[in-house]
């Protein structure tokens, strides 16, 4: 079994490679590689041409895992997920012909585009690694890991992600526009003829396999120690979402769970077994602004969900 101190260095190495590719957005790449490491399936959004589909591409070359990409549209169905029965003529009955959702690493890309009844082909799969068709449950890989990405809701042509399918992912990280001298750096690049998507995601070497994702996760979910503080301060920090009079539905338990497992998670990567309260603290935003949502007054008074999240933060005392 690994140790907290050779995972945190080997996904030091992962960074490194990561780093080739995403210039900058340093916080989504911790980000990144935190849920990659909690098991949880993370939601990309951001405005077209961000860099989002490029970091799960890279993430995916990084790990050696199968992968496969679904690109949603508004006529994909859920047989194009999960799979469906087909009669084989030879045979004289029905075999089950896997979706792509049968993988190790997903990429769902733009996965807002297609209507909800699609959207929530994905939820069997994402909460318990499995898939039912027919009537039959078929397994799905012990290390399956969604990276979907979104565009922002308020674009034409978006269907926005039920609250039950937005609970699903553990994380939710914004992408905005890279820093000047970050996209000058890119531009450089290009200019000189190296191109990101292509040449450097194309020389990257798996860094991390799939027995090894899987023993890593155990080893944090085993390995990383919570103290009684640590967990009082994390459920009252989630039960702050629920008794605000500008919140209309706050975040659940499995929030709760969430944000234990993902600052598990930020410890191993420091290479630290005891969760500190900054842990805790930097990823409440990612991981739970999306499982809360503004009451319809808030909304009409123009309150930013950041800025309520917070002064309702702002309020639990951090344990010493």
């Amino acid at each position: 079994m690994q140790s907290i101190t050779e995972i945190a260095s080997r996904f030091a190495q992962l960074r490194v490679q990561l780093d080739r590719v995403i210039l900058g957005q340093e916080r989504v790449k911790t980000l990144a590689t935190t849920s990659l490491l909690a098991g949880g399936h993370m939601l990309l959004e951001g405005v077209p041409g961000t860099g989002k589909t490029l970091l799960s591409l890279a993430m995916a070359r990084l790990l050696g895992c199968r992968f496969r990409r679904i690109q949603f549209t508004p006529d994909l169905m859920p047989a194009d997920l999960v799979g469906a029965n087909v009669f084989n003529q030879k045979a004289q009955e029905f075999t089950f012909r896997p979706g792509p959702i049968f993988t190790d690493i997903l990429l769902a890309d733009e996965i807002n585009r297609t209507p909800p009844r699609t959207q929530a082909a994905l939820l069997e799969a994402m909460q318990e690694n499995a898939a039912t068709v027919d009537g039959t449950r078929y397994e799905i890989s012990q290390v399956f890991t969604v990276f979907a990405t979104q565009n922002p809701v308020e674009f034409e042509g978006t269907y926005p992600l039920p609250e039950a399918q937005r609970d699903r992912f553990l994380m939710k990280i914004s992408i905005d526009f890279p820093a000047a001298e970050d996209e000058s750096r890119m531009l450089e690049s290009y200019a000189a003829g190296q191109r990101l998507h292509d040449d450097i995601v194309g020389s990257l070497q798996p860094s991390i396999s799939a027995e090894e994702l899987f023993e890593a996760r155990r080893t944090v979910a085993r390995g990383v120690r919570v103290a009684p503080h640590i967990i009082k301060y994390i459920q009252e920090l989630v039960s702050k979402t629920r008794n605000d009079e500008a919140v209309q539905i706050g975040a659940g338990p499995r929030a709760s769970l969430a944000l234990l497992e993902s600052s598990r998670a930020a410890a191993a990567l420091e290479g630290r077994d005891f969760i500190t309260p900054d842990d805790v603290k930097s990823l409440v935003a990612p991981v739970l602004a999306h499982r809360v949502t503004l009451s319809p007054e808030a909304e009409m008074e123009g309150m930013a969900l950041e800025d309520l999240l917070a002064r309702i933060f702002d309020a639990v005392e951090v344990p010493r």
